[in-house]
């Protein structure tokens, strides 16, 4: 069974400046508290002439310093909350002070306040004391009426009313976690007024935050994601149509490092006001208030306006006009004008103990924007896409029109649950999620495509060329819904351009559109020592094993600590471009994918004669275009990963530094430098025969098994006592993985945390002897089939109205 025990938990760099990054702002707290008579009576005056009140929420902080993590329970742990108890929801007279709680529960939480259009109502995101979740609540702004809406044993948060009497809020009901932590995601819902009739809009594998209804009837909102992009970069702003279709970036997807959070349009502009959490984003969503206008395009980083100034952050900006903002800290809620400047109108009480403002706004009515008319069919389980030329967007030069003839699809798969807190064992240091084909739909020679595609995935598309190669990636994804038809210009296009019609008729649109034409002769998700290790035994292993190392390469399945020797080799060796985890998008064509991977041009005959069948190099094609994964079950997280403990760095430093250290001879290894931490190692240790660890037989003198790897014998024989430790250690690393087993050996028994969640979410029952015979494959499979969109037979409230 997996030891959770050693699981990796591992926090990334940007993670941890997040966590010195949060204290720092939790000790700026204390700062001289602004004067500011002039900018609210101005305010009181002009913008707020006809607002007497104020609601906001207040609640204490959340314990974790992400942005995100302020609902559920944490995953290693689930008696440890993501939330603290206190909850009030508070109404505040502007012009006398006076504070009345409409809630008041110690022992629960309150969250997320928005005001009804016609200004007597309130709805809020409410955990009752005692209760673990939060529901979305109704109450009249005088405190009576209080009404539960939504019920069950998942979180709905941060909602917000329709213009057609509907609300759309955010939810964990997606059943999902965090692809890089240990917490739940929640995605776009829709409800009725009553809480009735729930749907899931957003099939986002992450999170969806603070969605707001936009003066035109489109939901803003900020989306993150990461296909084959880095996991802390890019959480920015998305629209789409309150019925989940005509999914559109808004602002901010080509430029990573800011969180775009609790965005709200700005009355009488076409602005809009945020939240710009730094970095990977602050604990409560703590930011730079910052006006966007979003008229320059998504990607023109001039059109956003900084509005707070001095470094310090606020939370929960709401615009009641261009130069009027009411926002909120730990210290209390404000009014902040057009320059920045301050007015305290509620300032943090003894008696108010750890609790913090949040979401303050306006009691008063406001204007219902226009209603959407929804283009959802219910009867439907496919959308339609038009492509109206792959060959036209951003960083296509040398990319000539007819040269892409097909797209691959694949659909990037949820995770269940996750406790290892980083991609290990999925992938080395490439993507956190597993990746399924569906397979190819054509591309016409003059570029467009209209294609038929399952509603309610998560898709993304690789255009390939004659040759089945990768030309370019999508690096984000999309999402239809069920008989939708929508459209796209190009490949990664400029949002503010078109394509010219006069010139391009979409050859296409002549035909019906394409179904997906499945790939049968190939796995749908791969698995590295199930499809791929066999092509390697078969075709390279015998010139490249632990006593034949041809070119120092090894491509065997021996286990290494976290993944195989052959797996960590061709990420070492640069064999795969696989998308790496990096913190940009839109690669230049052909520079990441097959086209880029040294490994499939040495199985073209040309090496050695290495030749294998035409299947077995698509096997290996595929397995690359899906993220190049080594396993190809979530099961497999945080298991099976056992390296020498103690690590010997010190040990490693003393004997091997002076070629392998940071200071090198004339600026130049003897091999390459290590930094002697254990993740250099990856392939020099061999767990199923430690005696053959590269580790072990490159520095050791040739007259006893060594390699004469290295310049010179660094251990002149076996009885070397740093020798004998390295071993040792090998070893006892290699004992603990054959009793804890890894994904791929007999035995294997998943994570109890992967177990808890799938019986949580009904996929697998509660018998001991299923426990023990659980396929987790299958199990899998049933988890993701649980999201394929099922046709009603007659429409739905809020699918169609």
């Amino acid at each position: 069974m997996c030891d959770p025990s050693h699981r990796v938990a591992r926090l990334c760099t940007a993670c941890c400046f997040l966590i010195c990054a949060w204290f720092m702002v939790a000790g700026s707290l204390a700062l001289a508290e602004p004067t500011g008579n002039d900018v609210l009576s101005t305010a009181i005056a002009g913008p707020l002439a006809g607002v007497d009140e104020v609601v906001f929420a207040m609640r204490q902080r959340g314990q974790d310093p992400h942005w995100y993590a302020n609902f559920g329970y944490w995953c290693p742990d689930p008696s440890k909350k993501m939330y603290a108890d206190g909850g009030r929801l508070c109404r505040l007279n502007l012009r006398t002070g006076e504070l009345k709680l409409l809630i008041d529960d110690p022992e629960g939480g309150v969250r997320d306040p928005q005001v009804h259009y016609d200004g007597k109502k309130i709805l809020f995101s409410y955990r009752r004391g005692g209760q673990p979740f939060f529901h979305l609540y109704e109450i009249n702004v005088d405190g009576t009426g209080l009404r539960q809406l939504t019920e069950g044993d998942f979180d709905d948060i941060e909602p917000t009313y329709l213009p057609d009497g509907d609300i759309i809020f955010c939810s964990s009901r997606c059943r999902r976690y965090v692809n890089c932590w240990y917490t739940h995601v929640a995605t776009l819902h829709r409800c009725d007024a009553n809480g009735q009739h729930i749907r899931m809009v957003s099939s986002n594998n992450d999170h969806d935050n603070t969605p707001w209804v936009l003066p035109d009837g489109r939901i803003l909102y900020m989306r993150w994601e990461y296909v084959d992009r880095s996991q802390v970069h890019f959480h920015h702003l998305w629209t789409i149509n309150p019925d989940g279709t005509s999914q559109m970036v808004y602002y901010g997807n080509e430029k990573g490092g800011i969180a775009m959070l609790d965005a709200k349009p700005i009355p009488g502009t076409e602005k809009i006001v945020a939240s710009f959490s730094p970095g990977h984003g602050v604990n409560e969503h703590l930011g730079y208030v910052t006006v966007v206008d979003p008229r320059g395009g998504p990607d023109v980083e001039s059109t956003a306006r900084q509005v707070s100034r001095g470094g310090r952050m606020f939370r929960d900006p709401y615009a009641v006009s261009e130069a009027c903002f009411l926002v909120a800290d730990g210290q209390g809620v404000y009014v902040m004008d057009g320059d920045g400047d301050l007015a305290t109108v509620y300032k943090h009480r003894k008696e108010d103990g750890s609790l913090e403002p949040h979401e303050p706004q306006p009691v008063r009515a406001r204007p219902r924007e226009p209603v959407i008319p929804s283009r959802v069919d219910p009867t439907k389980e496919t959308g339609e896409l038009v492509l109206a030329d792959v060959t036209a967007g951003r960083n296509m030069t040398g990319v000539e029109r007819g040269e892409i003839k097909k797209l691959l699809v694949l659909e990037q798969l949820p995770e269940p649950v996750h406790f290892s807190g980083g991609m290990e064992p999925l992938t080395m240091g490439g993507s956190f999620t597993l990746a399924r084909i569906l397979g190819t739909v054509p591309v016409e020679p003059d570029g467009s495509a209209y294609m038929e595609l399952p509603a309610m995935r998560s898709l993304f598309f690789v255009a390939l060329d004659k040759d089945d190669l990768a030309v370019k990636r999508m690096q984000s994804f999309v999402t239809l819904q069920p008989g939708e038809r929508t459209s796209c210009i190009g490949c990664h296009e400029q949002r503010t351009r078109t394509t010219s019609f006069e010139r391009h008729a979409m050859s296409a649109l002549s035909r019906a559109p394409s179904r997906i034409e499945p790939i049968t002769d190939a796995p749908d998700v791969l698995d590295f020592p199930r499809d791929i290790q066999p092509i390697l035994d078969a075709h390279c292993v015998s010139c490249h094993h632990p006593d034949r190392r041809e070119g120092d390469v090894e491509l065997v399945g021996d286990h290494a600590p976290a993944y195989s020797i052959a797996y960590a080799t061709l990420f070492e060796r640069g064999l795969v471009a696989d998308g790496r985890n990096q913190p940009y998008g839109n690669r230049a064509p052909r520079t990441i994918g097959s086209s880029a991977s040294r490994l499939l041009k040495l199985m073209d005959g040309s090496h050695h004669g290495a030749r294998p069948s035409e299947r077995e190099r698509k096997v290996v094609r595929l397995w690359i275009e899906s993220s190049a994964p080594y396993p190809g079950t979530y099961a497999a997280l945080g298991c099976g990963m056992y390296y020498p403990t103690p690590w010997p760095a010190r040990l490693l430093e003393k004997r091997c530094g002076e070629c392998h250290g940071d200071k090198q001879q004339d600026g130049k290894p003897e091999r390459k430098a290590f930094r002697f931490g254990r993740r250099s190692y990856e392939s020099l240790v061999n767990l199923t025969h430690p005696d053959k660890s590269l580790l072990l037989r490159a520095p050791l003198n040739a007259e006893h098994g060594g390699l004469s790897a290295c310049s010179r014998a660094v251990f002149a024989d076996k009885s070397d006592a740093d020798y004998g430790k390295l071993l040792a250690g090998i070893r006892a690393a290699a004992d603990q993985l054959k009793t804890h087993k890894r994904f791929d050996m007999p035995g294997f028994v998943p994570n109890e945390h992967y177990l808890r969640e799938m019986r949580r979410y009904g996929i697998l029952g509660t018998n001991d002897d299923e426990r023990q015979n659980v396929d987790y494959y299958a199990l899998d499979r049933a988890y993701w089939q649980t999201f394929w969109y099922r046709p009603q037979s007659k429409p739905v409230d809020g699918l169609r109205r």
